[in-house]
């Protein structure tokens, strides 16, 4: 079955044409699914009901439901979403004072392997999400954002669940929906794509023809730890990871986001800040460094708050941006690498619960 709002705007334009409708209404419909963001026919309200009901036939529109919610005491608020198959995601609306953020995922689960991760420790890889099912998730929370806070949602970070350069093509066909100022009116510059290193499609990330920002897990300057602990470092050795962040064309107002998580005696201490200063050099890049979740699925710990300090202290004495990344939706499991699809379901109903 094809849902339509999974055909690209070309082939949905095309589709209501072979229905001897003009193209004026095929725009109708592009905004009511791609703008507005409706979740039946019924609410497309300027389309004749034939068409409607003949399109809800053969190409219906993809189901997306909330099955509850999580409030952090930080304002964080994580969201499990049902799919058309049963499967289960979660995304977060992140608040950051004035900030705020889409945490956005890309695939039911994650077949990466990274061992400090939820994700891929508790429910493993199931399948990739769909176009629509990635551009749902963010005007659900565009819309959240606007009723809860009457605020803009102003940011999107492709760090939820999955590896997103391992499903490029419904990556990418999001992207224009969500970049596109007649539908989702995103800012390349708001919106942030992260990978473990996943080489095979860093190239056609940066054919787009405005490439959004890349982020991307270094999280040990050694390459016997990394591969440890990130098996896609077995596939893509960091050498040549790094060797192809070196070489990118980046516009002369950005720069790429590496990403370190500190876990406790695995890549924390001060000589692994050397390495990584070493390791880097050349990048045009800035560093955030993340300190290590906990969870259930994991035996890793987190470091100790004066390690941590003593980490960015090296690299910023080194000339090195580095940032330590604010721990946001910790208490509710929806901070970095602690999405498992399983929030707990709420005594009341989380579409009407007062957050």
């Amino acid at each position: 079955m094809k849902f339509i709002d999974n055909l690209s705007v070309a082939e949905l334009q095309q589709i209501i044409k072979s229905n001897g409708e003009s193209n004026y209404r095929a725009d109708q419909i592009v905004e009511w699914l791609f703008k507005r963001g409706v979740y039946s026919y019924d609410q497309m309200s300027n389309i004749p009901l034939p068409l409607r009901d003949k399109l809800s036939t053969r190409y219906p529109i993809t189901p997306f439901k909330e099955v509850s919610r999580e409030s952090s005491l930080d304002g964080t608020i994580k969201f499990l979403f049902e799919l058309s198959d049963g499967e289960r995601i979660e995304s977060v609306l992140l608040k950051d004072g004035d900030r705020f953020t889409g945490c956005i995922s890309s695939q039911v689960g994650c077949r990466m392997g990274c061992t400090f991760c939820a994700t891929f420790m508790s429910i493993g890889f199931k399948r990739n999400l769909t176009p629509a099912e990635i551009f749902k998730q963010v005007q659900y929370l565009r819309n959240e954002a606007d009723k809860l806070f009457n605020t803009r949602l102003s940011n999107l970070v492709f760090m939820g669940m999955g590896e997103p350069l391992d499903n490029i093509d419904s990556l990418l066909q999001a992207l224009d929906i969500i970049l596109n100022d007649n539908y989702l009116g995103f800012s390349h510059r708001k919106v942030t794509v992260s990978t473990s290193g996943y080489l095979k499609n860093i190239d056609r990330l940066y054919r787009m023809e405005t490439p959004v920002n890349l982020a991307v897990s270094i999280n040990s300057p050694r390459q016997s730890v990394r591969k440890d602990i990130m098996p896609i470092s077995n596939k893509y050795p960091l050498e040549e990871l790094v060797k192809k962040l070196k070489t990118l064309e980046l516009d002369k107002r950005k720069r790429i986001t590496l990403e370190y998580i500190l876990i406790d005696g695995v890549n924390d201490s001060l000589e692994d800040a050397k390495l990584f200063v070493k390791l880097i050099k050349g990048i045009k890049a800035k560093v955030n460094l993340i300190i290590y979740n906990s969870s259930e699925f994991t035996d890793f710990k987190e470091p100790d708050p004066k390690v941590v300090e003593k980490f960015q202290n090296y690299l910023i004495a080194n000339k090195v941006s580095a940032f330590i990344r604010k721990r946001l939706g910790k208490d509710i499991s929806a901070a970095c690498g602690q999405l498992s699809g399983a929030t707990k379901l709420q005594e009341t109903d989380s579409q009407e619960a007062d957050q």
